[in-house]
Parts: C-alpha cells; sequence; structure tokens
C-alpha cells in the first residue's frame, strides 16, 4: 500500500479523483498522462468499484476497433438511435460530446497505457427497430489480462463477483462464454474449457485467484496497472469526508485514513463513487415500487451508497431527479448460502435461449424474455401485480441441463443443493411447481400450453422473441428454427425467482458536457467534475445499448481529465 501521511499532514496534488471504477480510473489515468499530479481515494480495501464485478462491456460507436475491422459509420447513426430512444431527454451538448470523445478516448488507451480492448463487433443495440440502431460495430472490452502483470497491485484489486464466477474464475463472454455452454455438444469446447479450468486451477495453487483476468476485473487491473506506471497515488481504504472550498471553489477534500484524517489540496476534485444503489434511504424516495427502500437487489458492492453524490451537493450540485428512469434495471435473483449470507445473481444470459419464459405471479408472460435486461424489470416493475415486484423464470429440464438457470449451472453440475437451499424450485408437474412458488397454477398452465403451442414451430406470436437481431445473439445458434424458442414440456421442471435489482444508477450530479457539475442555476462549480454513475446519465435514464453505463464512465472521466488539463485538441 502507498505510504499515508501523518493525521496532521495536508498534501497537494492537481487532480484529487474519489472512486475507483472506469470513471474514476480513466479520468486518473488521463491526468497523469498529461502531466498532472493525481490521487485517488478509493472507500474500500480493494480498487474496482461495481465496475470489477461488471461484463466490462462499454458502448463506444465509431471506435478504432470497429473501422479497423471494416464497420465504417460515421456519428450521425449512433446519434440518430439516440435521437429517437431518449426522445424528449437527447441532451444535444452532452451527447455530442460522447460521440465526439469516445473513439478518441479508445485510442488513447490504446497508443498511450496498458489498457487494450478486443472488439464487440457481433454486438447489436438493443432495440434493432429504432432508427439508426447498430447492428454490431459498436462495443468494445478490455482485452484478457495475465494477472500477473500487475505485480503487488494485484492483492489490491477487487476479485470477480462471485456469483458471476466459475469457481473464482470469470469467463468472458463471446467465443470463451460459447464453450463453457456448448461443452457437451462440441469437441472444440470440451478443449477450449479443458484449458481454461486447467489454467485457472494453477493460478488457484500458486495465487490463490484467478490469473486469466478478463471483462470487468480486466478493465481495473489494465487501468490501475497504468495508474500506477505513471506515478499516480492509489489510496485504499480512504473513504472522502466532505469537500473543501475556497473563494466558491473547491479545491480538495478530507480523506478518513487508518492514520486518521488527512487534508487532501487540489485544483480539481472528480466524483466517481459509483452512485447509489446502496443507499437505502435515497431508493426510497426515488425508485418506483420500493416503499422501504429494501425491495431492490442491487449488484455494485455495499460501498456504492451515494458518497459523491452528498458530497457534490454539499458544495451546491443537484441530483437529476427527471430521468425516464433513476436506476439502470437488472433482473436478480438472491442466493443463499450455507453461513446464512447471501448473494445477488444478474440473469443476463438464459433469458435469450430457446425454452424459458419469463412469468408473474398470475401465471402470465409479460415480455420478450430475450430482450435487454432493462426491458424486462421495466416491464416487470410495470405489470406486476400486488405489492411485491417479482417473476419466475421457467424451464423444463432439459433447458436447466444444458444452458442453466441462474446460479443452478447446466451439467455436469448438480442441481439438488440449489433445490434444497430453496433457491431453485423443482417439480414433476407445473400444477405443483406452481404451488412451490406461490403462482396461480391456472394461469401458468395455460400460458406454457399456450407458448408450447407456437414454440413447437419456433414462433411467438405474443412478443416476437427471436425477432431482432439482439434477440438472436441471445439465443443459441446452433438450434433453429427460432434461436430464441423452444417449448417448454420435459420435466422435471424448474423455476427461479427473480426480483427488480440493478447495475447501478442514473440519478446523478448534473452536469455540462465537460463533465463539470452544475448548481440549482445550471453553472458549473469551479473545481468539481462527476463522472461515471455520481454523474447523471447521458441517456436520460433510458437504456438504448448494452454498455451505455461503462462507455460514458470511460468517456466522462476522460473528458473531465482533459478539460483539468486544459486540452483541446485531440491527437
Amino acid at each position: 500500500m502507498t505510504a499515508l501521511p501523518t493525521p496532521s499532514r495536508t498534501v497537494a496534488c492537481d487532480v484529487l479523483v474519489i472512486g475507483s471504477g472506469a470513471a474514476g480510473l480513466s479520468a486518473a489515468v488521463t491526468s497523469a498522462w498529461h502531466g498532472q499530479k493525481v490521487i485517488v481515494v478509493e472507500k474500500d480495501p480493494v480498487f474496482g468499484g461495481a465496475t470489477a464485478w461488471s461484463g466490462g462491456w462499454a458502448w463506444v460507436p465509431c471506435n478504432p476497433l470497429a473501422r479497423r475491422a471494416g464497420i465504417v459509420e460515421d456519428r450521425s447513426a449512433p446519434r440518430t438511435y439516440l435521437e429517437h430512444e431518449l426522445g424528449e431527454r437527447f441532451n444535444a451538448p452532452l451527447i455530442d460530446a460522447f460521440l465526439d470523445a469516445a473513439p478518441h478516448m479508445v485510442g488513447f488507451f490504446e497508443k498511450h497505457t496498458r489498457l487494450q480492448f478486443a472488439d464487440g463487433n457481433g454486438i447489436a443495440d438493443i432495440h434493432g427497430d429504432t432508427p439508426g440502431a447498430g447492428t454490431g460495430g459498436r462495443s468494445v472490452i478490455a482485452a484478457p489480462y495475465d494477472a500477473r502483470e500487475t505485480g503487488k497491485l494485484l492483492k489490491r484489486l477487487r476479485r470477480t463477483l462471485r456469483e458471476t464466477a466459475f469457481w473464482g474464475m470469470p469467463i468472458m463472454a463471446g467465443k470463451d462464454l460459447t464453450a463453457f455452454l456448448t461443452l457437451t455438444r462440441s469437441w472444440r469446447s470440451v478443449l477450449h474449457v479443458g484449458k481454461r479450468v486447467t489454467r485457472h486451477l494453477i493460478g488457484l495453487a500458486t495465487h490463490g485467484r484467478a490469473l486469466q483476468l478478463v471483462n470487468g476485473v480486466a478493465l481495473v487491473a489494465r487501468l490501475a496497472k497504468s495508474a500506477e506506471d505513471l506515478g499516480v497515488l492509489l489510496w485504499e481504504s480512504a473513504p472522502a469526508r466532505r469537500l473543501l472550498r475556497e473563494d466558491g471553489k473547491v479545491s480538495g477534500a478530507v480523506v478518513q485514513t487508518a492514520k486518521g484524517e488527512v487534508t487532501i489540496k487540489a485544483r480539481a476534485v472528480v466524483l466517481a463513487a459509483g452512485g447509489f444503489p446502496n443507499d437505502i434511504e435515497r431508493r426510497k424516495a426515488m425508485f418506483p415500487r420500493t416503499p422501504t427502500g429494501h425491495e431492490h437487489l442491487a449488484l455494485p458492492p455495499l460501498s456504492a451508497d451515494g458518497d459523491g453524490l452528498r458530497l457534490g451537493e454539499s458544495a451546491g450540485g443537484k441530483v437529476a431527479d427527471d430521468l425516464y428512469s433513476p436506476v439502470a434495471w437488472a433482473p436478480v435473483s438472491k442466493v443463499p448460502y450455507s453461513d446464512g449470507s447471501s448473494g445477488h445473481f444478474p440473469h443476463i444470459i438464459e433469458r435469450g435461449k430457446p425454452g424459458i419464459i419469463g412469468v408473474l405471479s398470475n401465471g402470465r408472460r409479460f415480455v420478450n424474455e430475450a430482450g435487454g435486461y432493462y426491458d424486462y424489470v421495466s416491464a416487470m416493475v410495470a405489470a406486476a401485480p400486488g405489492e411485491k415486484v417479482e417473476s419466475w423464470l421457467i424451464c423444463d429440464h432439459r433447458f436447466q441441463r444444458r444452458y442453466g438457470l441462474g446460479i443452478a449451472r447446466p451439467f455436469p453440475l448438480p442441481t439438488t443443493p440449489l433445490v434444497r437451499s430453496g433457491y431453485l424450485k423443482r417439480a414433476d408437474s407445473l400444477q405443483e411447481l406452481a404451488n412451490q412458488c406461490g403462482i396461480d397454477a391456472r394461469g401458468l398452465i395455460d400460458t406454457v400450453t399456450e407458448y408450447n403451442h407456437h414454440a413447437r414451430l419456433g414462433e411467438d406470436p405474443q412478443f416476437g422473441r427471436g425477432s431482432t437481431l439482439y434477440n438472436r445473439k441471445q439465443g443459441d445458434a446452433l438450434h433453429g428454427p427460432n434461436p430464441c424458442v423452444a417449448p417448454i414440456e420435459q420435466g422435471p421442471f424448474y423455476a427461479v425467482k427473480v426480483e427488480a435489482g440493478c447495475f447501478g444508477t442514473f440519478a446523478g450530479l448534473r452536469t455540462n458536457e465537460h463533465a463539470q457539475v452544475l448548481d440549482g442555476d445550471r453553472q458549473p462549480i469551479a473545481g468539481l467534475y462527476a463522472a461515471g454513475c455520481d454523474m447523471a446519465s447521458i441517456m436520460g435514464g433510458h437504456y438504448p445499448a448494452g454498455g451505455i453505463n461503462l462507455g460514458p464512465a470511460l468517456t466522462f472521466g476522460y473528458i473531465a481529465a482533459r478539460h483539468i488539463a486544459g486540452v483541446t485538441d485531440y491527437e
């Protein structure tokens, strides 16, 4: 750990970054490369925030990797898409700043840092029928990273989310994930998985953790190592307590450390503490159908509880309260563990596979399950009867053994322990399954009967599953005629309860196109910037594409740093 100053000592830097996820580290690395002295303070004992637990995808239209692959478009197409998706909440200055800077952000990190990317050229925008929707080329993800390259920094980095890892091994979206899901159907997949598992076991034996970092942990590791290379001071277990102000300008912060409070003087402060997904009172006030604040399964670490927003408000900043949604919804199931603790599993992968449906307590479907995760929860919040917002994912034995259901992994891993824990419901008939779940049995039986009638032909007239490129990418390319549709008819039958959760929050501090925090008169507060979930979503609370959290987070961290350094021209 970087040596901390004595309690009474005041230290100085050019840029103080509060938070160490994608936004904070992007700002830190960019600032340091432009000659600024930078300190990053992190509340938790490890760096990475919610980014480390994410899939790591970033939505970056017109990015260099797409261009190198021959996918050439100007920003007019993604801008048109966002104009139609965001409607009255389309903020032209912020969107244009993002679309202008995002490709340069990727190019900057590729050229000057350890952050290298893999393309997501096969990933389509979620709403393929919207004008300007992309069929690919707008997504990037951090390239896999050998953890040993981080050196001593590795022990200070957050590990991947327990629920999405396999024996602690993160699995990368794309070919890696496909290999695991087709393990019983392809010798190439068997070979790939064998190599991955063997390498992982060696890493566990030698280092006690995964050594091939992918997804969000790779993004954090690459950025954190780049920051270290550039001389950024990284302080963990150092929450910011209050901001300093001089002559109306934010001039630093008081930070709590193991050796007492430290005053950090800075020319600029960047708030990137992860929004408020675990702030119960603000959830209660802002989230729909969350009367006590506890009716929510947030995926980010517990430390993401609104510190950045409170600091910003103390300096005159305002939290946006007029977004389409204050929260980046995600369908989540609660996972009980034998020690009495629980975890949260995000249902991102299996919903689009053929042979699964989502139903409410009345037994009825309510959404195209192969659509976006945000859309699934948004529809659930709107349609769930009664007081509780919940649904059940229903499948048969063949589906569960092939694709898994929630944290209940596919063959050859057993399901019995999860049935015993109550997480996974299993029954020989739909009637019995409904009774276990508290679902209206007649409604469920009628729904499955009607669904199966069309599914045997690969059709879904009710919701049109498989009708868009995004849908089909979520399905199983080896299944026809519709990669997203198959009947549910081979018992035993399974169910998992899904509740409203989130990847993070949208309702952050209002900012301008330079990431400067705005006061009540919409004027910039000198010396104060925000990025990531501490910044109000540039998407206005909409979710038009996968990666619209991390893409803007990386980009506005980059924008903030360049503005602080007085840089106006791109390379």
